[in-house]
């Protein structure tokens, strides 16, 4: 069957990565426009036969399937000054919005969908070498869910399936996972600094750990690939623990607390700490920011 032509509306990271794929997928990425002209220009050149556009109105009268990647502040503005035509597809990448903001489009007649990588993406040649591998979760109706589903197979990825009002949970839930566990470095690293080593060198230290539990993660699954002191029941390590941040970091212990109790029902679940073992490290833990509540060890 023959494949649509494809442009896009933007050219930063997700758009510039998802044209290069696609059009190594198969489907002709025909045209691009951005209101930053360089990065319009690199997406096209690493796409045979794509066109700069001086306007976005140019690629919605040149290509069958349009992309909108500008920043999500900006799709709703997009859609609502362009002229569409029925028949056309029109799809978002945005992780938090859904369909709903496409609306202008879909009056004109066009159909709406939204197209969004599960992957995290800091430069465009990473974002290009990440995509392959990763999931896009989708809103459309069909045929556009249809096609959405053959794209996202095109370019070695999985797809899954959201309905009306799921998205933003779903991009809270990738932004726990990604955002937060840079986050969650930065914090490992700067206990580093307590004593003297350097963020660099703290990195380094910690990304075999860091590189193990993926491993486990994909390997072995929830709840088994939990490991460390709560898996292990290790009730005087916690308090270890918690006198220490008492100590040279309080404003951590409510962090600390926070996130070994989600832990605790990972261990149990796991089989590696029983009612009784769990019982004790909640209890510990919620009086964890209680500075008198609890002694050193």
């Amino acid at each position: 069957m023959k494949k649509q032509k494809v442009g896009f509306i933007g050219a930063g990271k997700v758009g510039t990565a998802l044209a290069a794929r696609l059009s190594k997928g198969g489907y002709p990425v025909i045209a691009v426009a951005s209101t930053g002209s360089p990065s319009a220009q690199k997406l096209a050149d690493l796409v045979p036969g794509c066109q700069v556009f001086g306007s976005a109105q140019g690629v919605v009268g040149n290509a069958e399937h349009i992309f909108i990647t500008t920043p999500d502040d900006f799709i709703s503005k997009v859609a609502s000054e362009l002229t569409w035509h029925p028949g056309q597809n029109v799809v978002h990448c945005s992780g938090a919005a859904s369909i709903d903001i496409l609306e202008p489009a879909e009056r004109s007649g066009a159909r709406v969908g939204s197209f969004h990588p599960c992957q995290a993406f800091a430069s465009v040649d990473q974002a290009i070498e990440n995509l392959p591998g990763s999931t896009f979760a989708i809103e459309a109706q069909t045929p556009l869910l249809d096609i959405l589903k053959d794209m996202a197979s095109s370019i070695e990825c999985d797809w899954i399936v959201l309905k009306p009002g799921n998205k933003a949970l779903y991009h809270a839930a990738a932004v726990f996972v990604s955002n937060y566990s840079v986050a969650l470095l930065k914090v490992a690293t700067d206990l580093f600094q307590n004593f003297d080593v350097p963020t660099a060198q703290a990195t380094k230290v910690l990304m075999p750990l860091i590189q193990g539990n993926l491993n486990n993660m994909r390997n072995i699954g929830l709840p088994n690939c939990l490991t460390g002191p709560i898996a292990r029941g290790d009730v005087s390590t916690i308090q270890k623990h918690i006198y220490a941040l008492q100590e040279k970091e309080p404003a951590l212990l409510k962090l600390y607390a926070e996130l070994g109790l989600k832990t605790v029902p990972i261990a149990l679940a796991k089989g590696t700490i029983d009612e009784t073992v769990s019982e004790t490290l909640e209890n510990l833990l919620k009086t964890a920011t209680d500075v008198g509540k609890i002694k050193a060890v």
